[in-house]
């Protein structure tokens, strides 16, 4: 199964590195499709995060076909990708707390509790590295059969983490009820690409 796995990953990291660029945003250049798993992913919406009026990064969702909505993008069968371009320096701690918090704001309690050690796991890879640099791509990556996983630069980070309903919860953090940020979450729906 490793080398299964590190296939995926060097598959998905030359995919993105030879795909076109076609969509920009704040500067930073996205592509229209990249390659997880040997399926074909389609930029479904891109925006910037704000914090007050402070940039600090653009997401990009990546799925096998385009949705407009939570249920279609949580549903779409499928590898799924969320990218994350650092727009400003941060430390990794304020972002895994941002995380963490995020998850809670669209999580229920009961979801919670069944994945409390994935997202202690998840929450303790922030602290492997001290912190994002401008530019900085963090990806969160969902392959059937293999699990989600993190990888910043192209690099994978910690465990991988086998159960989708994780990887949802963490997409939810941007396009849940209560999402980081309203724009944005209408953006990543295809409302700004």
């Amino acid at each position: 199964m490793k080398l299964s796995l590190k296939a995926l990953l060097l598959s998905l990291v030359l995919a993105c590195a030879t795909t076109a660029h076609a969509t920009e945003v704040a500067g930073v250049k996205l592509d229209d499709t990249i390659q997880a798993a040997n399926t074909t992913l389609k930029l479904n919406g891109a925006g910037i995060r704000y914090k007050v009026f402070f940039k600090v990064y653009v997401a990009a969702l990546y799925i096998a076909e385009n949705k407009t909505t939570v249920d279609g993008v949580l549903t779409v069968a499928g590898p799924k990708q969320v990218n994350l371009t650092m727009l400003r320096e941060l430390s990794s701690d304020a972002l895994g707390e941002a995380f963490m918090s995020g998850v809670k704001k669209n999580t229920d309690k009961a979801e919670r509790a069944k994945l409390t050690t994935q997202f202690i796991n998840f929450g303790q890879l922030f602290s492997s590295v001290p912190e994002l640099k401008k530019g900085d791509v963090i990806s969160v990556v969902w392959l059937p059969n293999v699990g989600s996983m993190m990888l910043i630069n192209g690099k994978k980070i910690g465990e991988t983490f086998p159960d989708v309903a994780f990887f949802n919860a963490i997409l939810r953090i941007w396009i849940g009820e209560n999402p980081v940020d309203t724009n944005l979450k209408n953006q990543l729906l295809g409302g700004g690409k």
